[in-house]
């Protein structure tokens, strides 16, 4: 429709389809402002904020706030005992071959092995040496 071909047809065929879509598309834009000019009816009562997002908005704020200085105490009381666990699992291993640890009443702890280590002699409880 606005392409025509032969031999006649140059760069001034080429320039009048260019300035038809544009024209169209002038149209088209001027066509849709009236839609655009109407006036929207004002909501006189424009809708509140939701009461109960906003609560639960401040609870976090809250929250946080409340439970940064105990979230710093517990990562640097991490870092104080990383070292320490690195060690006792040296020198334990795994910790499934262990049953759970003993209080003894004079305080001592003890951690018992499930199956007894070889070399320790089931009699008289002496490690051979």
């Amino acid at each position: 429709m606005f392409c025509r071909s032969g031999a006649a047809s140059g760069a001034a065929d080429g320039l009048g389809s260019f300035k038809q879509i544009v024209t169209l598309a002038i149209v088209a834009c001027l066509a849709g402002s009236p839609v655009l000019a109407e006036d929207k009816p004002v909501d006189e009562n424009p809708p509140a904020p939701n009461l109960l997002e906003e609560g639960a908005k401040m609870f976090m704020r809250g929250l946080a706030q409340e439970l940064d200085p105990a979230l710093e105490r517990l990562q640097n009381f991490t870092a104080e005992m990383l070292p320490m666990l690195e060690k006792l699992q040296e020198q334990i291993g795994d910790f499934s071959q262990y049953h759970m640890p003993e209080v003894l009443p004079n305080g001592d702890i003890i951690i018992r092995r499930k199956q007894p280590k070889p070399g320790v002699d089931e009699e008289n409880g002496q490690i051979e040496l």
